[in-house]
């Protein structure tokens, strides 16, 4: 089928431009005029039609863009009809040659497979963000299978060990040095060395519980220790997770 008229698909639809088919019609009135007369039919913009204003030749056209319409094969069609001339008859027949191989089996299986490919495509790369979204979250979704100890304070070897478990390599005598690095369990030797400071404090990261036990001479002695509460678990574990994505 010789393409009398340039056929465009905008949306799965097949349109025509109003100017093309003005010229093909070769009708005596100028353009504006033509489609103004043309609309009186009853066609609705939006619809049957869509305003465009395509890029013409400077050199001919002084610069300025003239306004043009993307029209339907169904409107064309009818157009073409109403111009009562050998060319509008022309163009009707091969309007209904380009609806009739727009609605042929092969191009109806033709467009069903072109928009399944659309969607695999679509469905491929929602899968390709998940999957880096995942990714992203993996140290958060990590934390989730310890979250469940926060609910009681630990001591730092058991912080130590979840900290293992959610992909950081410390044992406990490197995270009481940590602890101690960064101000969070007082460095200086004495009875109050490993104990929380005053920031792990306010922070309530950290807390000492109290105890007594008895010696070999039988005395009563104040024991204390430094715990890890459930605030600080979420914490300090968060914190070495941010630190090893960042």
């Amino acid at each position: 089928m010789n393409d009398l008229i340039t056929v465009n698909y905008n949306n799965d639809r097949q349109t025509v431009l109003g100017r093309e088919l003005h010229e093909f019609l070769e009708v005596e009135s100028n353009y504006t005029t033509w489609f103004k007369r043309m609309s009186e039919y009853g066609f609705v913009e939006g619809l049957d039609f869509i305003t465009c204003l395509p890029n013409m030749e400077s050199e001919i056209h002084g610069g300025q863009n003239k306004q043009d319409h993307q029209l339907t094969i169904e409107m064309a069609k009818e157009i073409a009809m109403i111009q009562r001339s050998d060319k509008g008859k022309e163009a009707r027949q091969y309007f209904l040659q380009v609806e009739r191989a727009w609605n042929s089996p092969e191009a109806v299986m033709a467009r069903a497979l072109k928009m399944a490919d659309v969607k695999i495509l679509a469905y491929k790369n929602t899968v390709v963000m998940l999957e880096s979204k995942i990714e992203v979250d993996k140290p958060k979704v990590l934390f989730a299978d310890s979250v469940t100890a926060a609910s009681t304070s630990i001591l730092v070897g058991d912080l130590a060990k979840l900290l293992k478990q959610n992909g950081i390599d410390i044992g406990e005598i490197r995270l009481w040095k940590w602890l101690r690095d960064n101000k969070y369990a007082i460095k200086e030797r004495g009875h109050s060395y490993n104990m929380p400071t005053q920031i792990s404090m306010d922070l309530k990261v950290m807390e000492i519980k109290e105890g007594t036990r008895i010696n070999s001479l039988g005395e009563s002695k104040i024991t204390k220790t430094t715990l890890i509460t459930g605030k600080g678990q979420v914490y300090f574990i968060n914190k070495f997770l941010a630190s090893k994505s960042a």
